[in-house]
């Protein structure tokens, strides 16, 4: 490991705010970075020593990173099999995950885990590790049409698990502020926070929403292996992540190579992702923001873009540089999902000066953001209602459950929809969402009623009943979190 480069006290500033230091709240305190160190979304996992010591390990890499935003790591592979950490990215792995095309599952690679452990660690440190190819499967997306999808082999989840974990040391020394999803500490309500806060307290009257045309898909590997040695020149690791870029698909029994993209599904693509817009988008736009003319805020999560202006100029040269800038590695945004659209504290003022109608939505993270005014103020908010494609979508998935439970007893049935309710107002309770969560929560009760009902032709179920059964079974709607100011402490 390269460790040149080093400083007297070993402190580096923070990273740049969203429109430098002059402005009267920087975004950057809006877009806070949390530390860094460990991994607090690890899930079933237990602390030991070992833990203790693989913490340890991983500072130092992290101590190194942010001396030296220059240096190369040479050496990161034995990190990665040693078998503390592969017995930890084994327990972080979901249990309930489909098998790869080995048919292994997580209960199955347990039976005998320590042996499998040291024998996976040998050929990893041998260079006999080879990854299976990728079974390729859709889910249904929102609009009705499919999302493919890529089940890994359970072995090669973990080993991608204990590479991220150590690759995420070094990366989240380089990340910027308002690089957000797939990081530590760094979900989906921070990014909405971010846009609710940035928007509400800088000047921004216009808002570009991006998306990136088959992001995963499109990614360059030529491309990516050159923004992945900028910082890891350990030629083992390298040499991995080409082999499960290369690992191939199987679907319907035909194994076919992919020339570009990532399989969705696997532990080690959101991370690439990550690098390759880090270098395409992120610094690109650090540097382009201080010629803008105006406020601007940007927040990305994976390859969802909304960056704020105060002026519709500067939005529309931003636009068409950065459609110039994503040809140039391979990337396309999406002309439908792409929109520039007058948003913020004086749009349906403006609009109504116009003779326009009210200002424009947009959807970001399964929200649609709306302009809005308090009622005891009159003040500018940004209401944040939950998707309507996102609730019909749901509903139906619903329906078709609640079908195939027609006759499991009341008691069981209820226990399940009050988890799915729950899950739904853990994610959806956000200030001012309580009307869309109400209309959810009725529309589940009905569904449940028409589906009792069907259990027999002669059935006594009334509203009246129902309301006494839902009442008993299934949670009330609740907002669940904080205004998104109190949650960034700004």
């Amino acid at each position: 490991m390269n460790e040149r480069g080093k400083s007297d006290d070993g402190i580096v500033p923070r990273k740049r705010p969203n429109k430098g230091t002059g402005a009267p709240v920087p975004a950057e305190d809006v877009e806070e970075r949390p530390s860094t160190k460990g991994n607090p979304n690890r899930q079933n996992s237990f602390r030991t020593q070992c833990r203790a010591e693989l913490d340890d390990a991983l500072g130092r890499i992290r101590q190194v990173a942010k001396r030296d935003q220059e240096a190369k790591f040479t050496a990161l592979w034995h990190h990665v099999y040693k078998i503390d950490q592969l017995r930890e990215a084994f327990l972080s792995l979901k249990r309930t995950a489909a098998p790869g095309v080995d048919g292994v599952t997580w209960q199955d690679y347990r039976e005998d885990l320590e042996s499998n452990l040291r024998d996976l660690s040998d050929r990893l440190q041998r260079g006999a590790y080879r990854p299976h190819p990728v079974r390729r499967s859709y889910i249904p997306k929102a609009d009705g049409r499919q999302r493919p999808l890529g089940v890994t082999a359970t072995e090669d989840k973990l080993v991608q698990r204990a590479t991220v974990e150590v690759l995420n040391a070094v990366y989240e020394e380089d990340f910027v502020g308002f690089s957000y999803g797939f990081r530590p500490g760094r979900d989906q309500h921070r990014a909405l926070d971010a846009i609710y806060v940035g928007f509400t307290r800088r000047k921004v009257n216009w808002v570009l929403d991006a998306d990136i045309r088959g992001f995963f898909d499109a990614i360059d590997h030529g491309w990516l292996m050159r923004f992945v040695e900028h910082r890891i020149a350990d030629k083992r690791v390298n040499r991995h992540i080409k082999k499960w870029l290369h690992a191939g698909v199987l679907e319907d029994g035909e194994w076919r190579q992919e020339e570009e993209g990532t399989p969705q599904g696997g532990c080690v693509s959101p991370l690439l992702g990550n690098i390759y817009l880090h270098y395409v988008f992120d610094l690109w736009a650090n540097a382009w923001r201080k010629k803008a003319h105006g406020d601007m805020v940007i927040v990305r999560y994976a390859d969802d873009c909304v960056v704020g202006f105060e002026h519709r100029h500067t939005a529309e040269q931003f636009r068409r540089d950065l459609e110039r800038r994503m040809a140039k590695f391979g990337l396309v945004l999406h002309p439908e999902k792409t929109r520039l659209l007058e948003f913020g504290r004086f749009a349906a003022e403006r609009r109504k000066r116009r003779g326009d109608k009210k200002p424009e939505t947009f959807d970001f993270l399964g929200f649609t953001h709306i302009c809005a005014t308090r009622r005891t103020t009159g003040g500018f908010v940004i209401r944040r209602r939950t998707m309507r494609k996102r609730v019909r979508a749901k509903l139906a998935e619903l329906k078709l459950e609640l079908r195939r439970r027609l006759h499991h007893r009341v008691p069981e049935v209820g226990t399940w929809l009050a988890s799915v309710l729950r899950g739904h107002f853990n994610y959806y309770g956000v200030p001012l969402n309580y009307p869309s969560l109400a209309t959810f929560h009725n529309r589940v009760v009905r569904l449940w009623l028409a589906t009792l009902r069907r259990r027999s032709q002669r059935s006594s179920m009334t509203w009246e009943r129902m309301s006494v059964t839902a009442a008993r079974y299934l949670p009330r709607p609740q907002i669940k979190r904080p205004w998104p100011s109190e949650n960034l402490s700004v």
